[in-house]
């Protein structure tokens, strides 16, 4: 801690905190002078697990969860990255479905985020509204998938299933959320409450952004024009039209603005895939080769919370010898202490939920010796036969 300051905890279990994390809050009177993150407390072994006990096909389901809240960018990466690797092209119809599924996700998790962080300055009627015209994005992701979430639609080759059947419901409530998410951003827009709470909070500038290798809103909000969709277009980005939201506040009021409009976007793409989606093409690529072992390929995909990557090297047995996830809160959470820095404490729980952090995403765990500096990551059998043959 710096001298003369105070270390106050937040975490690893705490209210403004939805997954276990420790953020120590260095703090002269009530002003942040620094911070030091430790997390890596819900590590789950998914990348391992996958190369060593299920195959490539089973994967998915798995990759979706990884996060709770953007399940189907995860299995979208996968998947695309194993295609990469198999040499397979999908129908445009999949593309197309793929791409709604992914807009479906991003509209729902930006109104989820926005009501989180209305909750975090203490403005409950931000976050019930939210959640209320949320909950009909639940309801269509139900009829559509059978699930509220982790909609098991993406698959190697293509997805489960057709869209088309539910085009009418899809329209309505489309329509209906964006005219209520417009009272909402009004609503926020003119409320100078909100803006004390965000305006000049968790500043970062521009170019501290790009050093630091931020992604997602947490960057667009400070002025870094982004944006894996149209950078690298997958699925059937190439064919829609939309707009990047990009603001140069560099603060936490930039990245409310750059969801909220980003949401509109998202509505906007989902009725083009509707109006341009071919309608006879096969929804999966039927594919029987093996997949060569020892290719490397890379998959990048648009989250809500920003650019994931997903890294695969094929293996035998019909399952990845590697398989390496990058989650967007992983870069974004090297950015927190420079948006604490200098700011109260009590702006610290909307400073760390600005990133809509995803610890469970993020967190991995490797054996080091720190003799030679090697690392190493053991299966769940090796880590067990190393506790029992512990000499005490």
């Amino acid at each position: 801690a710096p001298e003369g300051c105070t270390t106050v905890p937040i975490g690893p279990f705490h209210p403004t905190l939805h997954e276990p994390a420790h953020f120590a809050v260095y703090v002269d009177g009530e002003t942040i002078k620094g911070c030091d993150y430790r997390g890596f407390m819900t590590h789950r072994g998914i990348e391992k697990l996958c190369t060593t006990q299920v195959t490539y096909n089973e994967v998915p389901f798995i990759a979706e969860r990884i996060c709770g809240i953007c399940g189907s960018v995860h299995a979208t990466s996968y998947s695309q990255s194993v295609e990469l690797a198999a040499g397979i092209k999908i129908s445009r119809k999949a593309e197309y479905i793929r791409t709604f599924m992914l807009e479906l996700e991003r509209v729902h998790s930006h109104l989820l985020w926005l009501g989180v962080a209305g909750h975090l300055i203490g403005f409950d009627t931000v976050f019930m509204h939210s959640w209320r015209v949320r909950e009909p994005v639940m309801w269509l992701a139900e009829k559509i998938t059978g699930n509220r979430k982790t909609y098991g639609m993406i698959i190697i080759g293509g997805v489960r299933r057709d869209i088309l059947p539910h085009k009418e419901d899809i329209l309505n409530v489309m329509d209906k959320v964006e005219k209520e998410l417009i009272a909402i951003k009004n609503a926020i827009v003119g409320d100078t409450a909100i803006h004390r709470r965000t305006k000049g909070v968790g500043y970062v500038s521009k170019e501290d952004t790009i050093k630091w290798s931020l992604v997602g809103p947490v960057a667009r909000a400070r002025g870094v024009d982004i944006d894996t969709r149209r950078d690298h277009p997958y699925a059937a980005y190439d064919a829609v039209q939309f707009d990047v939201p990009v603001v140069d506040t560099c603060d936490v009021w930039g990245t409310v603005l750059v969801r909220i409009l980003e949401t509109f976007e998202s509505i906007k793409i989902i009725r083009q895939v509707l109006r341009d989606m071919p309608v006879d093409e096969p929804l999966l690529y039927e594919f029987d080769e093996p997949i060569k072992p020892l290719v490397h390929s890379i998959s990048a995909v648009e989250a809500p919370r920003g650019e994931v990557v997903h890294y695969l090297i094929t293996g035998e047995e019909n399952r990845a010898d590697r398989w390496r996830v990058r989650a967007p809160t992983y870069p974004n959470l090297q950015g927190v202490p420079l948006m604490l820095l200098n700011n109260q404490l009590a702006d610290a729980p909307i400073i760390i939920g600005s990133i809509d952090p995803c610890f469970s995403c993020t967190d991995r765990m490797a054996l080091v010796d720190l003799k030679t500096g090697r690392q190493s990551i053991l299966t769940n059998e090796e880590l067990e036969r190393l506790s029992r043959s512990k000499k005490v």
